[in-house]
């Protein structure tokens, strides 16, 4: 459902401060608040995660069609996912200790540097006249998850220490809508330069935008560790197994937040259709590099939608309901998408699982940030980030392996009935989850 190669977020919470049902959230302290995008770090923090969101979502499409022209088989985009999720996943909890730990900041500059160059290999093993080894492309691939399981936990954290936090939930739509409008740039982008340019230019392009969002992190300040209470900065007093246990512990002990993240892991997991998309727009629609791109493009340009809406009239006063409702709708729209054999459908179908992703992203972020406390944003995001990832790329394996099993159609309206049927057993055997609650214009209290 979110494209990949990119450390920005996932989405983000639009909502005013609030208090939650059988939850504990940090403090909003109501002080004066300058607006958001006063302030210039955050500005240029915005337009960086701007050039790595339009820059991995261009990516994640031209590397998929490019596979996929050079090997005629759904399975290898599976591996496309499994090459990158095995690395990324595998570092995340560690990445997350580190930018609890390190300079978050630093960290991002290392990790952007690495994607640069991974971008400079895409072209140059790209550049021959013979098809680009495959093996090839999956081992760049595989750096790049090594970058993203550093990068993709310090970007959340280094997030918390730029806006201050009084403002975390007004800058988070921001956030959310730079995110949501360049990944439905990027696809696009990603599939009109490679139909017009070719692989290497496209990938030289890429190149070009991680190193604008470089440049941008280069213009923003070192920020100090920030030390868990009762310890002194830069001394910590717990080991890195401790550190990332006490990050574990947290998540697991909060029901909002493990529920949400199940949900969303094993919905996506079964659900999710995206990394097949190149099979659609070649094989079973015709439509080419440049149809797909568009078809990337619906679901966002739908979560771009649902989140726009959500800064006007946010779903999360029932929002455990809510965000059943959504997975829900998410797997009708997929059972429609696999069944379409018109394009216009097919773009209607994803766009509507874009907005019902919308919602859910809105509503899990609003509990991830709400539950996150700053010396432990790190650590918390990268057991998001494992979940997430588990959804997408694992997700993006599973959807390899059933489409070769199955057939690209039916395994797609098959894992829309599993989403359905994870929905009613979380709704009947989760009812904290179920029965969530947000309580909008009141100040959270702190634990």
């Amino acid at each position: 459902m979110r494209p990949s190669f990119a450390f920005g977020i996932m989405g983000s919470a639009t909502a005013s401060p609030m208090t939650t049902t059988n939850t504990v959230s940090p403090d909003l302290p109501d002080l004066p608040r300058t607006p958001v995008l006063q302030l210039p770090e955050f500005r240029r923090f915005l337009m960086s995660i701007g050039a790595s969101t339009l820059a991995g979502s261009a990516l994640a499409v031209v590397l998929g069609y490019q596979i996929y022209s050079v090997t005629g088989s759904p399975l290898a985009l599976g591996y496309l996912g499994l090459v990158e999720a095995i690395p990324a996943l595998s570092l995340a909890l560690f990445g997350g200790h580190v930018a609890d730990r390190a300079d978050r900041r630093q960290i991002l500059l290392v990790t952007q540097s690495v994607s640069i160059f991974c971008a400079l290999l895409f072209a140059y093993l790209s550049s021959g006249a013979n098809p680009p080894v495959v093996n090839a492309l999956y081992g760049v691939v595989f750096i790049l998850g090594i970058a993203r399981g550093f990068g993709g936990p310090a970007f959340s954290a280094f997030e918390g220490q730029i806006v201050p936090r009084a403002q975390l939930i007004d800058a988070s739509g921001y956030l959310s809508a730079t995110w949501q409008t360049f990944s439905i740039l990027g696809p696009a982008l990603g599939g009109l330069c490679y139909d017009q340019f070719g692989a290497k230019v496209t990938y030289f392009v890429i190149a070009g935008l991680w190193a604008t969002a470089l440049f941008l992190l280069t213009t923003i300040s070192p920020k100090p560790v920030v030390p868990e209470p009762g310890e002194a900065e830069g001394k910590p007093t717990e080991s890195i197994w401790q550190s990332i246990a006490v990050g574990l512990r947290f998540v697991f002990s909060t029901p909002a937040l493990v529920g949400s993240m199940a949900l969303d892991l094993f919905a996506v997991l079964f659900g999710g259709a995206i990394a097949l998309l190149p099979v659609f727009a070649k094989d079973i629609l015709h439509v080419g590099a440049g149809g797909l791109g568009l078809l990337n493009a619906a679901p966002s340009i739908g979560a771009l939608s649902a989140t726009l809406i959500a800064t006007r009239y946010p779903p999360l006063k029932h929002a455990g309901r809510n965000l059943l409702i959504a997975v829900a709708a998410f797997g009708v729209s997929i059972i429609v998408f696999a069944l379409s054999k018109n394009l216009y459908l097919t773009l209607l179908a994803l766009f509507f699982s874009g907005i019902t992703d919308g919602i859910s992203m809105v509503i899990r972020r609003a509990i991830l940030r709400l539950l996150s406390p700053n010396a432990m944003r790190g650590r918390i995001s990268a057991v998001s980030m494992i979940f997430i990832g588990s959804s997408n790329e694992i997700g993006a394996f599973e959807s390899g392996i059933a489409a070769n099993a199955l057939g690209t159609v039916r395994s797609v309206w098959v894992g829309g009935i599993v989403t359905l049927l994870i929905v009613a057993g979380t709704a009947t055997f989760a009812p904290q989850l179920r029965n969530l609650r947000f309580d909008t214009g009141t100040k959270p209290d702190e634990k």
